[in-house]
């Protein structure tokens, strides 16, 4: 419990630093909120011009959308540390952390909280809640649990991927860029039903990176939508904990590279 009072203490000096500049942190906030936006109204033109994609409407694809931006955005904004974490390796800042006697991921965490991703997460958000009332299906409390543990999983699941991310600066903070690929695309791919894309990708985002089962599975089961990919309905309902089960993993990968990191001596 102490750490968690820490926790909420770094927190709390993140958000009174950036709201030192008031009018900084809403043109941020405003200018995410208009970027991803512009996302979707690319995406609103394309089913405008071919009218669906696959089998699937404006409507559903936006659940996919929401989904995953929202829980992106939380991870972004709650695991940035890990994101910026090579440049404390780099300047041998990351020292410090490992003389205090609390939890090095804890202490990570709360290197830099990013409150201006609220402005992914509205606009997620909006398009989730948009997508919910259009889709026309019967809903019940158990699909819309579905989904917020799904979100939920989602979260853990990207915070996994920073984790990760921050694990190789203990080798190399020249090559980081390649998780990208994983984290930021990731987005950019979940953002569809990963059914469209070919099998070696599918496979690659539901077995090594289980980008599947934030939103593609659970949603199969909320929209009882017959899945091309014949996949049984039980997964549909564990997969949530495939994101808490990959954040798991990737904290003893943490603990492994922590073992092989040297100091760079300043």
């Amino acid at each position: 419990m102490t750490g968690v009072r820490l926790y909420f203490r770094y927190l709390g000096v993140s958000f009174r630093s950036q709201l030192q500049y008031p009018a900084s942190f809403i043109m941020m906030t405003v200018g995410h909120l208009v970027v991803t936006a512009i996302e979707f109204f690319g995406l609103w033109a394309l089913f405008d011009r071919f009218g669906s994609l696959r089998d699937w409407a404006l409507a559903e694809v936006a659940l996919f959308y929401g989904m995953v931006h929202v829980a992106f955005a939380i991870a972004e904004a709650a695991a940035r540390g890990f994101d910026v974490l090579h440049r404390h390796v780099r300047t041998g800042d990351f020292d410090r952390i490992l003389l205090r006697p609390r939890s090095t991921v804890l202490q990570v965490m709360g290197l830099e909280f990013q409150l201006m991703r609220i402005g992914r997460f509205t606009q997620g958000f909006v398009v989730l809640i948009w997508g919910i009332s259009k889709v026309g299906i019967v809903w019940t409390l158990p699909k819309y649990l579905l989904m917020v543990l799904s979100i939920l999983g989602g979260c853990f699941l990207f915070v996994g991927l920073f984790v990760l991310q921050a694990v190789l600066s203990f080798w190399s903070v020249d090559s980081l860029e390649v998780v990208n690929l994983t984290t930021y695309g990731g987005v950019e791919t979940a953002k569809v039903p990963i059914a469209i894309y070919k099998g070696w990708f599918r496979r690659f985002f539901t077995w090594i990176i289980p980008l599947a089962t934030i939103n593609y599975f659970p949603l199969m089961a909320v929209l009882d939508h017959q899945d091309p990919l014949n996949t049984p309905l039980w997964l549909s309902w564990l997969s949530p904990f495939f994101g808490i089960a990959f954040f798991t993993m990737s904290l003893q990968v943490w603990k492994m590279g922590l073992k092989y990191y040297h100091s760079t001596g300043s």
